[in-house]
């Protein structure tokens, strides 16, 4: 009998308004030897994927990558969106593609579409972080990777540069933490080692 294997882990994060800052903080926190792949999308006008790839790697310790059309989904590595126009999505065989962002539920920000496709792929390994932002966007995919069986943490607005997407308050039962900003990168090393949500609520 073969000995089962983990499924890999997937950090999909959504930021918006105010995000590249946010997102700084983040991936300067994040190890080298982060088992997970993290998958980065941004709502409202971004700069260029390649400006924003110079800006995390001098942050990161991380390869930070833009995302082809057909790439595997690997651990160790940060994937940005870069096709304006289209969404990042995950296929079934952990691959990412490219969707119409007028195709699914006519959305276009989009959290929805990555966190949608990546929750019945990856279920409980599969963390959404929803950073800095304005509105609800997102709101259909946290539910779908909550759903699945995934986590969802929420920047605390605390400091935040506009509130965070979604609020806080709207939807209680789909967040399983709240956390300030510096405390995600930890928390995220944290979770994908086997640490608790009950054991990073204090964070």
């Amino acid at each position: 009998m073969g000995v089962a294997v983990e499924p890999p882990w997937l950090i999909a994060i959504a930021a918006s308004a105010g995000g590249i800052q946010a997102l700084g903080t983040i991936v300067s926190g994040l190890p080298r030897a982060l088992p997970a792949a993290v998958a980065i999308v941004q709502h409202g006008p971004p700069p260029r994927p390649s400006s924003l790839k110079q800006i995390l790697s001098r942050r990161a310790h991380l390869p930070v990558t833009v995302a082809a059309e057909g790439d595997a989904i690997r651990p160790g590595t940060i994937y940005l969106s870069g096709r304006e126009g289209l969404h990042l999505t995950v296929t079934e065989d952990r691959h990412f593609t490219y969707a119409d962002g007028h195709q699914i539920r006519f959305l276009l920000s989009p959290a929805d579409p990555l966190l949608e496709s990546a929750a019945p792929v990856f279920t409980t390994h599969l963390i959404a972080v929803v950073l800095t932002g304005t509105g609800a966007s997102g709101t259909y995919g946290v539910q779908c990777v909550n759903t699945h069986g995934g986590l969802v943490i929420a920047q605390d607005p605390t400091g935040a540069a506009e509130w965070i997407i979604p609020h806080v308050t709207m939807y209680p039962g789909s967040l399983d933490l709240v956390l300030a900003l510096h405390s995600i990168a930890p928390a995220l090393d944290a979770l994908v080692h086997g640490a608790s949500v009950k054991a990073l609520a204090s964070l």
